[in-house]
């Protein structure tokens, strides 16, 4: 595994990062309770020491799971990555920009981006609850809240920072703007944000605000949500309760595949399936510090993790861009 430094921080973190989401269940069809902790399981013992996960993943399930699946290890070689500023139980009352209705088990509940002081310090707490530890590696505020200054959760973070709480503090969709600004209050060392073959738009402003100011950049969804894994052309359906029948609409998914058919041969090449060599791809990005890869079972988080083992020459890195090109 490799391991890369997270901008101005002292933590070093693997390049492929385990990307807890999908083993919360919520918007990706549900999970198995048992193999969702093996995936974090055989992640660890495969070189993937950093966790990223969330409170709204699974309402709180994919960390409790997470603070199951670390007990027995030594806590010092892992990185746990968190968030806060997503409210669904109604503690913020009605405060907060509304975000979204998400299903809850057999009720819709408003999901607001909620980062008021008060906010963050509760929302630390039932983390480290969950996670069963003491700190947080990093601590990112999720969503921007537009209705919360900025300079007011940067202050809670800072505390948190004083008081050991967490190791750095990061924030996640924000643009180079708002980081700027955050950093006037706060030493904010990364920024978590989409980024994929499909999906490049952090390149414009982004990637040089973080290559001048030792910013690091946290990639998330770099397999949009498993379309570039090219399973969706060829296993059917998903269920009805999946979030990605929709999300995938928003692509020509004619030119991804015939995108993913030109690449596929030189997967084969390297040994690697199409899953591994997007990975790896990203992760050789410039300004791109480490990628999330979801998992659901231990076989595709030891497959994550081999991700690293690919080489990539220009020679392949210059063919990718082509075909990409052309999509």
């Amino acid at each position: 595994m490799e391991f890369r430094k997270l901008g101005d921080s002292d933590l070093k973190l693997s390049a492929i990062t385990y990307g807890a989401f999908a083993i919360g269940g919520n918007m990706w069809g549900g999970t198995e309770r048992k193999d969702s902790v093996a995936s974090v399981k055989a992640s660890i013992d495969h070189g993937v020491t950093t966790i990223d996960t969330a409170p709204f993943y699974g309402f709180g399930l994919s960390e409790e799971m997470i603070g199951e699946a670390i007990q027995g290890y030594d806590r010092s070689k892992i990185q746990l990555l968190t968030k806060f500023g997503l409210v669904w139980d109604g503690s913020n009352n009605g405060e907060g920009d509304f975000f979204f209705n998400a299903d809850k088990g057999d009720t819709t509940v408003p999901v607001y981006k909620y980062a008021s002081k008060a906010n963050v310090f509760k929302e630390v707490e039932e983390s480290l609850k969950r996670l069963k530890t003491d700190y947080i590696d990093l601590l990112q505020i999720h969503w921007p809240d537009s209705t919360t200054p900025i300079s007011e959760t940067m202050e809670a973070l800072d505390i948190l920072l004083q008081q050991g709480k967490i190791r750095a503090a990061g924030v996640s969709n924000y643009s180079a703007a708002q980081v700027a600004e955050a950093r006037r209050t706060t030493p904010i060392v990364s920024d978590q944000v989409s980024y994929s073959m499909l999906n490049r738009d952090i390149e414009n402003e982004l990637v040089p605000y973080a290559l001048k100011n030792n910013l690091g950049i946290i990639a998330y969804s770099p397999m949009e949500r498993g379309l570039l894994t090219g399973k969706y052309f060829n296993e059917g359906k998903l269920k009805e309760t999946d979030h990605r029948n929709g999300y995938f609409q928003r692509f020509d998914l004619q030119k991804v595949k015939a995108f993913l058919d030109t690449i596929q041969p030189l997967a084969e090449s390297k040994g690697a399936t199409l899953s591994q060599l997007v990975l790896r791809w990203t992760s050789l990005q410039t300004g791109i510090t480490i990628v999330l890869a979801g998992a659901r079972n231990a076989e595709q988080a030891i497959a994550n993790a081999r991700a690293v083992d690919i080489c990539l020459t220009e020679e392949d890195l210059s063919f990718i861009q082509t075909a990409l090109s052309k999509i």
